[in-house]
């Protein structure tokens, strides 16, 4: 099983004839035990053209010390910048896999799967040869426990594939670094820790480091692809305001999209709301780009969206109707029909999920997320998005607003069908209101947080009532077919009726969750 860690760590460059510093004296340091020196010898595997490495991601074979076998780092977000989640696996082959029981020369499988969606269909195989000589100290607290490790590496590196996807003569090299990392389970201490080592590193003569890993400083550098780092502000930039919300859903996306595969718990649901929440961003803000190149992502992110939408709708349709009917008196339960339930929904779960795998490995998804790469590199943006965030950013959440009210005032239409379809529009645009706002709250703060958080009241309530809607057509279905297989449906018309009950409740909240959003005090930094 693939093994997981959370790696902290902080990386120097230093000159080879600089002294290594005492560190038995910083604060939180008890006592520093001699050092070991250990030979790492690490082959690092990569596409032609990079894609792992570009985006900050690496994959290596390595022996030597404590921790030989296969290793998968992947950055673990903006937010945590030394941060970097570990996935590793032995460098032994399992019976199953491998009769003799032999090296693995070849990653795990276990490990690529983990990084289809950087991949994208792509082969890997080795770039870079890295052979470390490694002068370990590990520092220890009062009680004897260890709280971090500080290195003295030196490397010699040889590397096959250059930056410029340029191959042929292999790229030599040696230097020296230093490392601190915090040991596992590091308290909330680890942080201060971190910063008081590297004081002492840095104070010794180190430097902080150019590169991110030492695959980037063995390709010679200019690796990564940086992303520009908007800063949005209400007296800044229009584009700046968009860009910043591009770029987090993008990668709110790209991180889901391994969950999503393996099906783990809300991975499929999150990464559907990334697509949702990046289409409705496209949509509220389509002056500010060249729709030409952003119209087909909104189809692109629209067919993904759904695809995700199967397996999810399943599940949460499946833990709706059990939790309903646990609620039912035992008397009024009759035969199996939790069981049929379940037994159903997961079978829809299930064939909903295999069509989903099959969508996120196909070239048609591939191409959405280079395009998606290509926009949070570089948005399409029109002469609009240089305007002041200001007046546009506002203006377009002013209308965001102005789609609710309209479907509002247009009344409820009569027929139950028809009703209900004017509640789902209502709620759909009641979403990307709140989409909106909450892609002004970095620049605008708690009055667009205010008027996001009414907007997703609103939606809420539709949104029980649309799943009611969705519920009671499963239900009839369910009913039918199981009165065909001969069995009593009495409580399948329970729980239908329950959901006539819940819809009928959302209706009548409807006009107090709506005045709230529609209060003035709400919109009143809109300017209109």
């Amino acid at each position: 099983m693939t093994a997981t860690n959370l790696e902290v760590e902080q990386k120097f460059d230093v000159d080879a004839d600089t002294a290594w510093p005492d560190l038995a004296d910083v604060p939180g340091v008890a006592r520093v035990d001699a050092p070991d020196v250990t030979e790492l010898v690490a082959v690092y595997y990569d596409t032609a053209d990079l894609r792992l490495a570009r985006v900050g991601v690496t994959l290596r074979r390595r022996t030597g010390g404590d921790d030989a076998g296969w290793h998968l780092k992947v950055p673990a977000g903006a937010g945590a910048p030394n941060a970097r989640t570990e996935y590793t696996e032995p460098m032994v082959a399992g019976r199953a896999a491998d009769p003799a029981g032999g090296p693995l020369t070849e990653p795990p499988t276990a490990l690529l799967a983990l990084v289809p969606h950087r991949l994208r269909g792509a082969a890997v195989a080795p770039i870079a040869t890295l052979t470390t000589t490694r002068t370990r100290y590990r520092l220890l607290d009062a009680d004897g426990a260890l709280i971090a490790e500080a290195v003295d590496d030196v490397v010699d590196s040889v590397a096959t594939v250059r930056p410029d996807g340029a191959t042929g003569e292999a790229r030599i090299a040696r230097w020296r670094e230093w490392e601190i990392e915090l040991a596992d389970g590091a308290d909330e201490r680890g942080d201060e820790l971190l910063a008081a080592v590297a004081d002492r590193l840095l104070a010794a003569g180190a430097r902080s480091s150019k590169s991110g890993n030492k695959l980037e400083q063995a390709l010679g550098g200019g690796v990564r692809r940086r992303r520009p780092s908007p800063v949005p502000a209400a007296d800044g930039r229009a584009g700046d305001v968009l860009h910043a919300h591009l770029i987090e859903q993008i990668d709110a996306l790209l991180a889901r999209d391994p969950e999503a595969r393996r099906d783990e718990p809300d991975g499929v649901h999150k990464m559907r709301v990334a697509t949702r929440r990046l289409r409705s961003a496209l949509a509220t803000y389509r002056p500010l780009l060249d729709r030409e190149v952003t119209d087909p992502i909104r189809d692109e992110l629209k067919w993904i969206a759904g695809e995700l939408g199967g397996p999810r709708d399943a599940e949460v349709l499946r833990e709706r109707l059990i939790g309903a009917l646990s609620q039912e008196p035992d008397d009024l339960v009759f035969g199996p029909i939790a069981a049929r339930i379940t037994e159903t929904l997961q079978s829809d779960h299930r064939s909903a999920h295999d069509e989903l795998l099959v969508a996120l490995d196909s070239d048609r998804y591939w191409a959405l997320l280079d395009a998606l790469d290509e926009l949070a590199q570089q948005p399409p943006f029109t002469e609009l998005a240089g305007q002041p965030a200001d007046e546009v950013i506002t203006a377009r959440v002013r209308k965001a607003f102005r789609r609710v009210r309209a479907l509002v005032d247009a009344g409820e239409p009569e027929g139950a069908e028809h009703r209900d379809e004017w509640f789902h529009e209502i709620r759909k645009a009641a979403k990307r209101l709140r989409y909106a706002a909450e892609s002004a709250a970095p620049a605008f703060g708690e009055k667009a947080t205010a008027l996001a958080t009414a907007a997703e009241d609103l939606q809420e309530v539709l949104g029980e009532h649309q799943d009611s809607v969705v519920a009671r057509q499963v239900l009839r279905d369910m009913a039918a077919r199981f009165f065909l297989d001969g069995e009593n449906t009495f409580s399948i018309g329970r729980l239908h009726a329950r959901e006539q009950y819940l819809a009928r409740d959302m209706e009548e909240r409807f006009p107090q969750v709506w005045s709230a959003v529609s209060h003035k005090k709400l919109r009143r930094w809109l300017k209109g």
